[in-house]
């Protein structure tokens, strides 16, 4: 059975576990050995992890049997729009619905933590060469633009930002 437990700082060993069981699987075919280590470092060194907290992230940690094995999390930037920071589930859960169970959680919150749940919107970027790309359009995400962002030592996401309307 899967359980979403909303998480602290003090979740952040559990969190760098899953990462390091889903990063390279994710983006081994996609980045660069030397993009992945330094995105990995960038978005989950202890230090990445607390500053997250501090501004206002929020995650959600799945655990089957105790045992945590996928999270996303969250950032609000405005009373209407949500930001989906990180979805990952470990690969062997992925095809099981926990992928769902965690978008789900996100949009919820999203319609939860917003003075206009009418008019709420959650967005996510996405590598253009994710295979998840799919499964957020199975979910009713719609690309809304292209970009490519600068994130430091001449490394660059290029992503698709995709937008629902929850």
């Amino acid at each position: 059975m899967i359980e979403l437990h909303i998480a602290s700082k003090n979740d952040i060993p559990a969190i760098q576990d899953v990462a390091n069981k889903t990063w390279s699987v994710t983006y081994g075919s996609i980045l660069s050995k030397e993009q992945l280590d330094y995105m990995f470092d960038m978005m989950y060194s202890d230090k990445s992890l607390t500053q997250q907290f501090d501004e206002g992230q929020t995650f959600y940690i799945a655990y089957e049997n105790g045992v945590p094995c996928g999270y996303v999390s969250v950032e609000k930037q405005s009373d209407e729009i949500f930001h989906l920071q990180k979805l990952y589930v470990e690969p062997q859960k992925q095809g099981t619905g926990l992928g769902k169970i965690l978008i789900n959680k996100i949009f919820e919150h999203a319609k939860e933590h917003s003075s206009t749940p009418e008019k709420c919107f959650v967005e996510l970027n996405v590598n253009r060469n994710n295979k998840a790309l799919q499964f957020y359009q199975h979910m009713g995400m719609h690309i809304d633009r292209t970009v490519d962002v600068p994130i430091g030592e001449g490394f660059f996401m290029n992503d698709y930002i995709m937008k629902k309307q929850v």
